[in-house]
């Protein structure tokens, strides 16, 4: 049986992600204000944060066992809700965002702008709800 993941490495990988999603909206500001090499700067370091993020997620997975929510009742109804629309968008997220990177690597501008709209408010989403999930886990048992 594996061991329980210590807090500080679900911390610093929850970090990882939320590192990701500063960069998003850092990025956003960037290209609303034109700057447009700033916002090229920003995603890829957001995109290389969320990588990174799953790298370690996955690893952690393979190596210790995965902590369990202790609250009950309408507590866990909740975080189940949040969990699984977490779940169900993050898996959607790494296509959109490799898609939404590809077409502005290719400066395909117009197709890249309209997928960003709905990649950036998933990826935020889904970062919220990482953090969300690591709260409720952490601070619950």
């Amino acid at each position: 049986m594996h061991q329980s993941t210590p807090q500080w490495l679900a911390l610093a990988n929850t970090a990882l992600i939320v590192v990701s999603g500063a960069f998003l909206l850092v990025g956003y500001a960037f290209i609303r204000r034109g700057r447009v090499a700033w916002h090229h700067r920003s995603m890829i370091t957001a995109t290389v944060f969320a990588g990174l993020f799953l790298v370690v997620y996955v690893t952690r997975y393979l190596l210790y066992q995965p902590k369990v929510f202790a609250g009950h009742g309408a507590t866990r109804v909740v975080y189940l809700l949040i969990l699984g629309s977490h779940t169900l968008l993050a898996v959607s997220v790494g296509p959109l965002a490799l898609v939404t990177l590809r077409r502005a690597l290719r400066r395909d501008f117009r197709r890249h702008r309209r997928i960003a709209r709905i990649t950036l408010p998933v990826w935020l989403y889904v970062v919220v709800t990482g953090w969300t999930i690591y709260l409720l886990l952490y601070s619950l048992s």
